[in-house]
């Protein structure tokens, strides 16, 4: 299966956490970093285009400014990362140097991807990288950003990379083999599972937290980001990014790590940036007929199946949808603002022209612009 599924790949996103480039003093590890860059070099030769999505800036830049731990406060880890983050990127262009690769550093925020144009113009920019050869590594913007427009993780960057330069496969290398039945540091009887064909549940429960110094993501984060990867019709393969020629075995197809099947119900790219990549600014309540309506029959939402609206947003944001037990279903872009949303709720949509005094169209999200989750 590995194999087969593999014939396609042309362009992989690699994602390498901080635990992979760290030693155990925490400061960078040169020769991880250069095994890791051999690699790269090789696969390069056989025809593959790599992005690298690298973390490891906060954990330089904590070792340089003598900090013991993780940086408490966020001018702290601001710092650590300004500090950090030329020294991670000196790193990988001394180490792909001796393979005549060349590097270029992309830094972004959710909200550079939030908006269509930006998002669009960070894909153009990934492709004429790599139509000059160049080795494109990323990492989230971490002296800028605030909780408004943070990923959060770099696996959920990863991910939402692999959406931005529609590659055709998400490699993880991590700290541990793969996805385990339950936490190998804690459960020394657990097993790999090397195949996971659906997210299901289950396996989300599974996946614990980060148990890391240096790090922010921990298997709960990688298991989303293989959801979200899935989403996008892209697979994903975890593997341990501690093992020498890990990256070739996997790339050849060797049953290596956990490899995570994409979704049989994929989304076409622009509704994956809907459901994964935008940040929702408020929320939409609805009724059970409205609610069914949506799931069920593929229709647009009317102003007469919405119950309340929360939050404040403006036309053209992107909402939560929840049903009247509050669970969320759906995300889209709604035509209204918050306070225009609120003025039609319940309404007909003959009427909304007569309440506003203006008609941008008969529903309130429609169904070209939502997103069933």
């Amino acid at each position: 299966m590995r194999k087969e599924l593999l014939k396609a790949v042309k362009r992989v996103v690699i994602k390498i956490g901080s635990r992979v480039l760290t030693g155990a003093d925490g400061a960078l590890d040169m020769s991880a970093i250069g095994r890791i860059c051999d690699e790269i070099a090789f696969i390069r030769q056989q025809g593959l285009e790599v992005i690298v999505v690298s973390s490891g800036a906060i954990a330089a830049g904590r070792s340089e400014l003598g900090l013991v731990g993780k940086p408490q406060t966020i001018p702290h880890k601001q710092a650590a990362a300004a500090v950090g983050q030329p020294r991670l990127m000196l790193a990988y262009e001394q180490s792909m140097a001796p393979n005549n690769l060349k590097v270029a550093q992309v830094l972004l925020t959710s909200e550079d991807l939030g908006s269509r144009q930006r998002f669009l113009n960070a894909r153009a920019t990934l492709d004429a990288l790599l139509g000059f050869g160049i080795i494109p590594i990323i990492n989230e913007n971490d002296t800028v950003v605030v909780d408004e427009i943070k990923f959060g993780d770099n696996d959920n960057l990863s991910a939402l990379v692999t959406n931005v330069a529609e590659a055709h496969l998400l490699l993880i290398l991590t700290d541990i083999e793969g996805f385990y039945s339950a936490d190998p540091h804690t459960h020394p009887d657990a097993t790999l599972v090397p195949l996971i064909k659906v997210i299901t549940r289950e396996v989300e429960r599974a996946a614990g937290g980060s148990g890391s110094t240096v790090g922010t993501g921990g298997m709960a984060t990688k298991v989303a980001a293989a959801k979200k990867a899935g989403k996008n019709g892209v697979a994903t393969i975890m593997v341990s990014g501690k093992r020498q020629g890990i990256i070739v075995a996997a790339l050849q197809g060797e049953e290596v790590g956990t490899l995570f099947l994409p979704s049989v119900t994929g989304l076409n790219r622009r509704k994956h940036w809907i459901a994964y990549t935008l940040k929702p600014s408020g929320k939409i309540v609805v009724d059970d007929g409205a609610r069914k309506a949506l799931l069920q029959n593929g229709k647009s939402l009317l102003p007469s199946g919405v119950v309340q609206v929360e939050g404040r947003f403006e036309r053209g944001a992107c909402v939560r949808l929840c049903g009247l037990d509050g669970t969320e279903f759906a995300r889209g872009l709604s035509d209204y603002s918050s306070g225009e949303s609120s003025r039609i709720v319940g309404c007909k949509s003959s009427e909304i022209e007569g309440i506003l005094g203006y008609h941008y169209g008969d529903a309130v999200i429609h169904r070209d612009n939502l997103v069933l989750l």
